[in-house]
């Protein structure tokens, strides 16, 4: 028993090391060369809960443009009320069949512990306070925010006109779930992806930011 117990100390050790060292190692280690700025900057918010990150970027007509698909789709991106475009990509069956912690189940769970397909979530919202202790916000390059709109857009399975719903709504009639590429596990999930995005727009993260907390502190570290 001691020896099990030390082992599993060990490895709870090793654990917290490589999160602590995914938070505090930047990558890209230094400074990008394309991070002088280009155009006219373009503000993002990175908005977290305990498990999950999603970012918003505005609803201007560059946006409108290229994400015209989703008014197809059902999403009121020409609402006179819509101020922001919410992207999210997660395991299907937990973010599909979790809302709430109120609908967490088993399977779903195991999922996401494993190995699952992926999804894209987006929502479309109003008024989003940057001053919300959930929400970050950064400013982008006119290079970089094209960069971050081009890997949001390719992270949607199929083409751009030919987008598949992956459920039949969303939480509300505001969002829906689309397939998307790549497959998700927990080590390398929804918050990777959202730090892969952001490292995409020129700003940088930590090395392997698997919790929204981590990928938030590294974002004030380096940015």
């Amino acid at each position: 028993m001691k020896k099990v117990a030390g082992l599993s100390a060990v490895a709870i050790g090793l654990v917290f090391l490589s999160v602590v060292a995914g938070m505090l190692v930047p990558r890209p280690l230094f400074t990008p060369s394309h991070a002088a700025a280009e155009g006219a900057f373009h503000r993002i918010l990175v908005i977290s809960n305990p498990i999950h990150t999603d970012i918003a970027i505005p609803l201007d007509t560059e946006t409108r443009r290229q994400f015209s698909f989703l008014e197809g789709a059902g999403l009121p991106i020409e609402d006179g009320q819509a101020e922001w475009l919410v992207f999210g990509w997660g395991g299907r069956a937990f973010y599909v069949e979790t809302p709430t912690w109120a609908d967490l189940k088993p399977l779903p769970v195991l999922r996401a512990l494993t190995l699952d397909r992926s999804v894209m979530h987006v929502d479309v919202a109003g008024h989003i306070p940057d001053t919300h202790p959930a929400v970050s916000s950064f400013d982008l390059d006119g290079a970089g925010y094209r960069r971050l709109l081009a890997f949001i857009a390719g992270s949607f399975a199929g083409a751009p006109d030919r987008v598949v719903p992956a459920a039949d709504s969303g939480y509300s009639e505001r969002d829906r779930f689309f397939e998307a590429r790549g497959y998700f596990n927990a080590l390398f999930g929804c918050n990777t992806w959202t730090a892969k995005a952001l490292r995409t727009g020129g700003l940088r993260t930590g090395i392997w930011n698997p919790a929204p907390q981590t990928l938030v502190l590294s974002l004030n570290l380096f940015n």
